[in-house]
């Protein structure tokens, strides 16, 4: 199930001015995948985006691909 943390971790540093910062950890459940993100403290508006929408995008993203891989995933941006 690495590839939805692969996936996550790409989107992300493609994002942020501070990609070294981009920290991934997957909690892996029965059904249900929580992907937690931590990015530097300035890049943290750059991930979520206006309204929410990069953050949302992100999501849209994942779901799709985890899908694809018949289980279920959860996007968890850290502060």
């Amino acid at each position: 199930m690495g590839k939805l943390k692969e996936l996550v971790e790409q989107m992300a540093k493609a994002l942020v001015d501070n990609p070294d910062a981009v920290q991934v950890n997957e909690i892996e459940g029965e059904q249900t995948s929580v992907i937690e993100l931590r990015v530097a403290k300035e890049d943290l508006g750059k991930v979520i985006g206006k309204q929410g929408r990069t953050a949302r995008a992100m999501r849209t993203i994942l779901s799709a691909a985890s899908t694809k891989l018949r289980k279920r995933a959860v996007l968890e941006i850290i502060e």
